[in-house]
């Protein structure tokens, strides 16, 4: 029987999920099901989603793309042979851009051409090309769904772990009763909520420093790097996916904190640390991101420093060693640090590692500009006291979510 083959979620609508910051790309096929598909998009939007939408030409006959355009906030996408889009590879870009593809309405149609890797339009020819998880929401008459050869094809997707939600059953439009009818909206974003919604990190604290630090010279000066921060909020916003209270000790950036996470600025070292030792008593996790300055002025002038002489001497003390003094207090908390370096760049991560007794430390080679500072890719081994593990280039948004999986495997173990 068909309804074997489909994977309900009963346990995701306990609690409703969210979708902060996750793209989501919305194929809508030609169904009568399409004009829920508007209501689909609000439901998205309202649990965090960046909603971007793809219609079939079948999809137009029952909704205009106007309507999800209005909606979405976002262009929809029709054609693939859409010369402006092309000429920038538009559908790849809208393949790498997409957290989830999520078809809904699917029509019969449009699960045989997934299920048989056609590419004949831009929906089919973007699912061949999309990393992301898929998930389809069959739309069909209840006889059209019992049909061997659906069966089949829905097995076929399964077997590739497409996600399958629904379909209801109940009154259909052609006035058949039975299974068939597409979920409805609430459901279908609920599930795709808890797909990322894997309660990792539920009921944790996680204290991330991100950024700079900067240590003043004088009212106008200060000593600081390159750190652009991109790492600890991703980090962050992927905490926040796994379910942990967050909480982001952010040195100056110019980035806009992950939404459903806990923002405290500060500037210095100094201030940094005084933070981060009012949070450990309620910290489970602490990830030092931050590339903290090794070193400050012995002192800093209350006036601006006037050009004069020729040559400056600046006296310069160590700043304290926030992840070394958090380690060294931190009974119950697992500890991770970062090692962002130029060179012997896993010998130093496990110096740094067995030095500062870490549970962890993330090393990577800032000297590589394509994953260094500013950029939004990165790579990086991940190294514990019983193990390592290598990170293949990817956006920093993945790698962080592999860094969580890994600190919540390794904190488990040390439990």
């Amino acid at each position: 029987m068909v309804w074997l083959l489909t994977v309900y979620f009963p346990s995701l609508v306990r609690q409703m999920g969210h979708l902060f910051n996750r793209n989501v790309l919305l194929g809508v096929s030609g169904g009568i099901a399409a004009y829920k598909s508007a209501e689909l998009v609000r439901q998205l939007q309202d649990r965090g989603a960046n909603v971007r939408v793809i219609m079939t030409r079948g999809a137009q006959a029952f909704i205009t793309p106007l309507t999800l355009q209005a909606l979405s906030g976002n262009p929809v996408h029709t054609e693939l042979l859409d010369e402006q889009a092309e000429q920038a590879m538009g559908h790849i870009e809208l393949a790498r851009w997409a957290d989830l593809l999520l078809v809904a309405p699917a029509t019969a149609d449009v699960i045989a051409r997934l299920s048989a890797g056609r590419g004949d339009d831009l929906l089919t020819t973007v699912a061949l090309a999309c990393p992301a998880p898929l998930m389809v929401a069959p739309a069909m008459n209840q006889q059209m769904w019992k049909n061997a050869g659906t069966t089949t094809n829905v097995a076929a997707l399964v077997g590739r772990h497409a996600h399958i939600v629904g379909p209801a059953e109940g009154k259909q439009a052609c006035g058949d009763t039975g299974p068939g009818r597409m979920e409805e909206p609430s459901a279908i974003a609920e599930a795709a909520a808890n797909l990322f919604q894997r309660a990792l990190l539920t009921g944790k604290h996680v204290v991330i420093t991100a950024g700079p630090t900067r240590e003043k010279i004088d009212p106008v000066r200060y000593l600081s790097n390159n750190s652009s921060g991109k790492m600890g909020y991703a980090l962050a916003r992927a905490a926040v996916e796994a379910g942990a209270k967050t909480t982001l000790v952010s040195g100056p950036v110019t980035l806009t904190k992950p939404e459903g996470s806990h923002r405290i600025d500060v500037t210095s070292a100094d201030e940094m640390l005084t933070v981060c030792q009012r949070l450990l008593p309620q910290c489970d996790i602490f990830i030092a991101c931050a590339a903290v300055a090794d070193y400050k002025p012995a002192s800093s002038e209350t006036r601006k420093i006037k050009k004069s002489a020729e040559t400056v001497e600046l006296e310069l003390v160590r700043t304290p060693d926030i992840l070394a003094t958090i380690s060294a207090c931190a009974k119950n908390t697992f500890t991770v640090g970062f090692a962002a370096e130029t060179h012997d760049v896993l010998a130093y991560a496990r110096d740094k590692l067995a030095r500062k007794d870490l549970d962890m430390v993330v090393a990577n080679d800032v000297s590589d500009n394509s994953v260094g500072f500013n950029s939004d890719h990165n790579a990086a081994t991940i190294i514990w006291k019983t193990g390592e593990q290598s990170l293949e280039r990817a956006t920093k948004h993945v790698i962080a979510r592999k860094i969580l999986e890994l600190i919540a495997e390794q904190a488990r173990h040390a439990d």
